[in-house]
């Protein structure tokens, strides 16, 4: 085998990588000193993960089988892939039961207790008695099977209970669909407390106690219920028509994601067999898709949501979002940034800092003109109405959205019509290249400024993402940010950025030609290295050039959250490779890059993982760091997160993933408690 065959076969595919990825979460779920409440909540983060890589990504590997398009060998190289995810989910289906019951064994010490309709008492039947006919009456619509010829026609990803209803009198049996109403009541009905505990009941249990009551006027019978759920292929296929406009191209995509393909289901393993034919069969499930036996419940995302009951103590202690002191200041924000960089890093710091970045923007007279772009918009986005308020105040505002962030497409159409309506400029972005860069640029007599972040324009992400926001006024970033402003408006223009990573641009070539700076420098004796936070690495081209970075000597250390297609510690190989995976409280989601250059480090930070789709086929920016205090702020958090022996797993390729060793140390924590400490 060449040396070139042998670096191909230590690359990991991104869909097995990612499933290797969501169980380092179901492991955080299974440590006994974390929070009980919050062990629940990263089961219920496990769980809803894996319904969106079923309906987004083995979704895309279905199609890929399904096209005339594909080769043989591709396809072949699909069905394996698919195979070993197939294993690999049932294996963490095993291991999933087990840590949920293991939890709710736990939970019962703290006298909180799930119960099911067959362990009521007189009290608590009267109570759901009644519950059922002042709320639940009208909520649960009973469906027969028998007129129910495509069960796909329904909604994915929600709870269903089949319902055998037999009659006492001659043993015929009927059957039905109930769709759970989860999205009504919530999915975990306290009822009335007994022998000191709080009981808790699935809104599952609940409608199986109420079955007589729904069916009350037909032919006395007794009931089996058994649950279900289905999943479908969620890629939109968003009509290119000329005909369309762009937002109503969008909404009709998001429209047929309804009636997309089922790829998955779960069924309660006690469910008959004879039940389980008739779902198989109207579900029309094929031999790759998953169809896979689980517990008696289905749609384990709902225990990030479960009740705490007033245990504070079994949850994470509140860590207070800080505010830095510039911000607080009665001096201009906009001034000070033109003195000096400014940065924050949320969670750690509070996002109103940015909040207020923009609202004096919308205010300052000597502001003319402000674009940014959003990416993801949240409910009551507090940075749309800081926009709608600067273009009240007579700012030309520009808002570049992308319509096509995955499950965001709705919300991101009504703020944009919101926004037009308030007459701010919204443009949809470049057909063909979704705009992920964080960008905010503001116009001003007394001095440009601009925003380059890591993460999302979003409040509600900044309260448990960690990202950067650096705010600079510096003419030689700030003049390139408004170039990326002008390259979304004109994209077939030839446009060059000396301070930027900008992808599709030039981003891929900078940060190989910077990992070649570091193999050069290493193969003349000198100080090599490399120090990178980032979310998920796929791309070949870089995986192939770490690989060559490690074989120079290059000591490359990577803090990662998802997909890693590096196979570290190989020797020869990748042996000077060291990947560290955090899950923790906060989700790690910036990007940061640091690089030796031969003693002359080079800080970077920004919205692109090393993915295929962010380096070719994305608006991606990356802005080179220079403030002193960002910098040492920057290499704090990266090598923290090296150090992490609490949450910090040992990316291997294998999906062992075991906690480093060493003294206990927690990086978020510590993190906060710089911070907290520093708030000066």
């Amino acid at each position: 085998m060449t040396k070139e065959d042998r670096l191909k076969n230590l690359y990991v595919k991104r869909d097995v990588s990612w499933m290797y990825f969501n169980h380092r979460i179901l492991q955080e779920a299974k440590k006994e000193y974390v929070p009980l409440l919050e062990r629940l909540s990263f089961l219920g983060i496990y769980s809803n993960n894996l319904d969106e890589f079923f309906r987004v990504r083995v979704a895309s590997l279905n199609r890929i089988l399904a096209s005339n398009d594909v080769d043989k060998r591709t396809k072949q190289d699909v069905k394996r892939t698919i195979k070993t995810i197939n294993l690999l989910n049932e294996s963490y289906s095993k291991e999933y039961t087990e840590a949920t019951r293991q939890v709710f064994r736990e939970l019962e010490l703290h006298k909180v207790r799930m119960v099911n309709e067959t362990q009521l008492n007189d009290e608590q039947k009267k109570w759901l008695e009644n519950f059922y006919y002042d709320k639940l009456n009208g909520s649960t619509n009973p469906i027969w099977l028998s007129e129910i010829k495509d069960l796909s026609t329904l909604e994915d990803n929600r709870i269903y209970l089949i319902v055998e209803k037999t009659i006492i009198k001659d043993a015929r049996s009927k059957y039905a669909i109930i769709k759970v109403p989860d999205k009504t009541f919530g999915r975990f009905i306290k009822i009335p407390a007994s022998d000191g505990y709080d009981n808790i009941m699935y809104l599952d249990d609940v409608i199986r106690f109420c079955l007589p009551f729904i069916f009350i006027g037909l032919r006395p019978s007794y009931f089996r219920a058994y649950s279900f759920k289905f999943t479908k292929d969620a890629e939109m296929e968003v009509d290119n028509d000329a005909d369309y406009g762009t937002m109503e191209r969008i909404a009709i995509g998001v429209d047929s994601r309804k009636r997309g393909e089922p790829i998955r289901v779960l069924y309660d393993r006690d469910m008959p067999q004879s039940m389980q034919k008739k779902i198989l069969e109207r579900l029309d499930i094929r031999e790759l898709d998953t169809s896979l036996a689980s517990g008696r419940y289905q749609n384990h995302k709902d225990l990030m949501k479960f009740p705490d009951c007033g245990h504070d103590e079994l949850k994470y202690p509140k860590w207070k979002h800080l505010m830095k002191p510039e911000f607080l200041s009665e001096q201009s924000i906009l001034d000070l940034i033109r003195e000096k960089d400014r940065f924050i890093h949320v969670p750690y710091h509070s996002f109103d800092a940015y909040i207020r970045v923009l609202r004096e923007a919308a205010l300052k007279p000597e502001v003319k003109e402000i674009k940014t772009t959003l990416y993801r918009l949240a409910k009551d986005s507090k940075v749309v109405k800081a926009l709608i308020c600067a273009a009240r105040n007579g700012k030309k505002v520009t808002a570049v959205v992308e319509l096509l962030a995955r499950f965001d497409e709705e919300s991101n159409i009504k703020w944009s019509k919101r926004m037009q309506e308030e007459g701010v400029n919204v443009i949809f972005g470049v057909e063909g290249l979704k705009i992920h860069s964080k960008l905010l640029y503001i116009s001003s007599k007394k001095g440009d400024i601009a925003c380059v972040g890591t993460g999302n324009f979003h409040e509600g992400n900044a309260k448990v993402y960690t990202d950067y926001l650096m705010m600079t006024a510096r003419p030689s970033i700030v003049s390139e940010v408004a170039k990326v402003f002008q390259f979304i408006d004109r994209p077939f223009q030839q446009v060059r950025f000396s301070q930027l990573l900008v992808s599709p641009n030039a981003m891929k070539n900078r940060i190989l030609h910077m990992f070649d700076t570091e193999i050069k420098n290493a193969k003349e004796g000198k100080e090599a290295w490399a120090k990178i936070k980032i979310n998920h690495i796929t791309d070949p081209d870089v995986v192939a050039k770490i690989y060559q970075a490690s074989q120079a000597g290059v000591k490359v250390d990577i803090v990662l959250r998802g997909n890693c297609s590096l196979v570290p510690g190989i020797p020869g190989a990748s042996d000077n490779i060291h990947v560290v995976g955090i899950i923790d409280r906060y989700l790690e989601h910036s990007r940061i890059l640091i690089f030796c250059n031969g003693g002359k480090n080079k800080y970077f930070l920004g919205s692109a993982d090393w993915m295929p789709r962010n380096l070719l086929s994305r608006i991606e920016v990356m802005t080179p760091v220079y403030d002193e205090d960002l910098k040492e702020d920057l290499r704090r958090t990266v090598e923290y997160g090296l150090r992490d022996t609490t949450n910090g797993r040992l990316v291997d390729g294998k999906g062992t993933d075991q906690l480093q060793q060493g003294e206990l140390f927690r990086s978020q924590e510590e993190l906060y408690k710089y911070y907290l400490e520093h708030n000066e």
